[in-house]
């Protein structure tokens, strides 16, 4: 299973997804560009010192991240999707796509996608932060596939 993040735009997001794989022994594909330096120093406080325990693989933009994908099952989060990811039955060979935080994916994106997933909220607001959606998602798809890591 990996984590895969379009063109993410904040720093800390990132970090946070970065510690997140870490800890659940996950690959996170960076899908650029990104909406700031990869070398900002935000990145590294906020993962931390887990960046050096996470594969992290960045793609140049989306082709290259299908190309180095290929075959593989893209399951899109989305705030615009109707289906539950606890109503999904994930694989453990999945990869879950976030888009960026302002503007999510654009439609090509949306149309190479196997299938589009909605973490359910109360309807007043409108999302959830991207490193909270994607623990809430990866959380999920690991207790289904059984490859939570040991406690």
């Amino acid at each position: 299973m990996r984590i895969a993040l379009y063109q993410p735009e904040i720093a800390g997001n990132v970090g946070a997804v970065l510690r997140l794989g870490a800890c659940m022994g996950v690959a996170v594909d960076l899908i650029e560009p990104m909406g700031f330096a990869w070398d900002d120093r935000r990145v590294r406080r906020t993962a931390m010192d887990y960046i050096d325990h996470v594969e992290v693989a960045r793609h140049a933009d989306w082709v290259s991240f299908r190309v180095a994908n290929e075959g593989a099952r893209l399951v899109l989060f989305s705030s615009k999707a109707t289906q539950s990811p606890y109503d999904h039955a994930f694989e453990p060979d999945d990869i879950l796509l976030f888009g960026k935080e302002s503007a999510g994916v654009p439609e090509h994106v949306v149309a190479a996608c196997d299938t589009r997933l909605r973490i359910p909220m109360r309807p007043q607001v409108r999302s959830l932060n991207l490193a909270t959606s994607a623990s809430l998602a990866l959380g999920e798809a690991l207790r289904q596939t059984k490859q939570i890591p040991p406690l």
